[in-house]
């Protein structure tokens, strides 16, 4: 009888489930429930829907360990007696942006940069944590919780992370049970908080007092194999992740490994030897679940710009693959910026998309096509390039994610980043990656479990692209380069 091992991925916009085998990672089974929309979201909602996809997925009675990966950095502040004091605020509410810029710049004018305490915080933050404050850091929703919300921040007594949250909870606890002691969390997920050090693997206390004004409880960081404690039938509970680092043990990633995600929005993340501390704030430097790191860059514009322009052409998305295949590479010299919702890589919040090079011969369909799906390859080159800059070695391309399936965006990288792409085979991978995980915490080591077919897609290289697209970007907004 094998022993089956269960894979939670908890992440903004559903909660699913995977059930393999230990050994071999074979799939058995799996489910899957909605959470709601929002920025804000009660936690509740994301217990009720983990208890919906376990039902989905047949249950976890003949289960022996599970491991719960989810969104990073959402601030879910408990009380005294472990209820959840107001919703939690997730990684996309951008209310807490005027708080990271004070953090940042509190910190520089605390180190005597008065000329420049941007600059200077940027550099303290990078050094100190790994990752320079945007919105998105639990830090900075903290220290907006303390400025908008002074009584639930009084109330506050533990702070903690979605995927903590839910491991807790599946070991049992919960309001009026309290057991706030008990909250465990992985580095991976440590590490976007912005009070927990990638290079020294401890918390901050100082940012805390800065950010909160004291200091609450906090979960222990556990180590990548470290078993949390155990659901009521018995299961081990693995650490956990955070979403990335999740995707990393999914398909497979090791050092020199880098995954480019194409969804909603892009990331590139590698896993590294050594942690990153990029003062521009363009890479964050995160830890990643196996005891390494995993310095990550972000880009805004991504599937969505796929969507737009398949709209505008009334095509479907594989129509759009196919128009864009019929188009030479280059485009004939159109070039899309796909800065449709400003960009975070290079940092241009204010930004907005462009046409470059139109003339009535290029101006067509297919060429428009084939404009929008380079011009997504280039944005996720720059956030190749900022890895690059942080010493990340490039071992092998692995690309994932809804838009990597396109074969039209498939080989538009492989030209881009000059190499040969591998794609994985479509799948669960940041749930796939938490019942890896949790087949470790269970055999006291990662399997090598076989991660489906690959496929190895090339293209001659077109570095005249790239600089075509940077020359673009740089001219469509030289207030914001300058």
């Amino acid at each position: 009888m094998p022993m089956l091992v269960a894979g939670v991925d908890s992440s903004t916009q559903s909660c699913k489930v995977v059930i393999r085998d230990a050994a071999t990672g074979t799939l058995v089974r799996s489910g899957s429930a909605p959470h709601p929309a929002g920025t804000e979201v009660h936690p509740d909602a994301w217990w009720d829907a983990l208890q919906s996809a376990i039902a989905a997925a047949g249950g976890l009675d003949d289960v022996a360990a599970v491991s719960v990966a989810g969104q990073q950095h959402g601030m879910v502040c408990l009380d005294a007696d472990g209820a959840v004091v107001r919703p939690a605020l997730l990684w996309n509410d951008t209310r807490s942006a005027a708080a990271a810029e004070a953090l940042v710049a509190e910190a520089g004018a605390g180190a005597g940069a008065a000329s420049d305490p941007a600059g200077a915080g940027a550099r303290w933050w990078a050094e100190a944590t790994g990752t320079v404050p945007v919105a998105s850091l639990t830090a900075a929703k903290l220290r907006w919780l303390a400025e908008s919300e002074p009584e639930n921040a009084a109330r506050t007594a533990a702070v903690c992370l979605p995927h903590d949250w839910l491991t807790w909870r599946l070991a049992g606890h919960g309001p009026g049970t309290c057991g706030l002691d008990a909250l465990a969390t992985d580095r991976s997920d440590a590490s976007g908080t912005g009070y927990w050090s990638t290079g020294t693997g401890e918390y901050l206390p100082g940012v805390l007092e800065q950010a909160l004004g004291r200091v609450p409880l906090l979960p222990r960081v556990l180590g990548p194999l470290e078993a949390a404690g155990r659901t009521a039938s018995g299961a081990l509970l693995g650490p956990g992740a955070g979403d990335n680092a999740g995707a990393a043990l999914g398909v497979g990633a090791g050092v020199g490994d880098v995954v480019i995600s194409i969804g909603t929005s892009g990331t590139v993340f590698a896993v590294a030897g050594h942690p990153a501390s990029d003062a521009t704030g363009l890479v964050a430097g995160f830890a990643d679940a196996s005891g390494h790191y995993l310095p990550l860059a972000c880009t805004l514009n991504a599937s969505r710009v796929l969507d737009a322009t398949a709209a505008l052409l009334g095509v479907t998305l594989p129509g759009l693959t196919e128009l864009a295949l019929s188009a030479p590479a280059g485009a004939e010299g159109l070039t899309l910026v796909p800065y449709f919702e400003g960009e975070r890589t290079p940092n241009l919040p204010d930004a907005t998309g462009s046409l470059h090079g139109i003339t009535l011969r290029n101006f067509t369909p297919a060429n428009l096509a084939r404009a929008a799906v380079e011009g997504i390859a280039c944005s996720l080159a720059d956030g190749l390039a900022a890895l690059t800059a942080q010493g990340v070695a490039v071992g092998r391309i692995l690309l994932v994610g809804g838009a990597a399936r396109s074969r039209a965006v498939q080989e538009a990288a492989a030209a881009v980043f000059g190499v040969p792409v591998a794609v994985p085979e479509p799948g669960e991978y940041v749930a796939d990656g938490a019942a890896r995980q949790a087949a470790g915490v269970l055999l006291g080591r990662l399997p090598d479990w076989e991660t489906g077919r690959t496929t190895t897609v090339s293209a001659p290289p077109a570095p005249g692209l790239l600089a075509r697209y940077r020359a673009a970007a740089a001219t469509s907004h030289p207030k914001d380069d300058a």
